[in-house]
């Protein structure tokens, strides 16, 4: 196992200093919270890599379609409506 410069006596000495200033309690909260973010990091990774491959269908187009119709009410309604009453001449 080659880490680099990293030898296993470097290693060793880092996991004493982690030790040491963590305590024996706090390392597994440590590395559980720093595997929680990988896993997490993967993940949106993964997510935009799907979007960029499968993109998602147009919505744009019903979303467009959608807004022309309410235009349209919108439109109807304000014919309809009575001007309203003014309170200062």
């Amino acid at each position: 196992m080659n880490f680099g410069n990293f030898g296993f006596t470097e290693m060793l000495m880092l996991l004493v200093i982690v030790l040491v200033l963590f305590g024996a309690r706090r390392v597994p909260e440590i590395g559980a919270s720093i595997g929680k973010g990988i896993r997490e990091f993967k993940r949106n990774i993964s997510d935009v890599d799907r979007q960029i491959r499968e993109p998602e269908p147009d919505i744009r187009s019903d979303r467009l379609s959608a807004s022309r119709s309410d235009v349209a009410e919108a439109s109807r309604d304000d014919e309809t409506r009575p001007e309203p009453k003014r309170l200062m001449n």
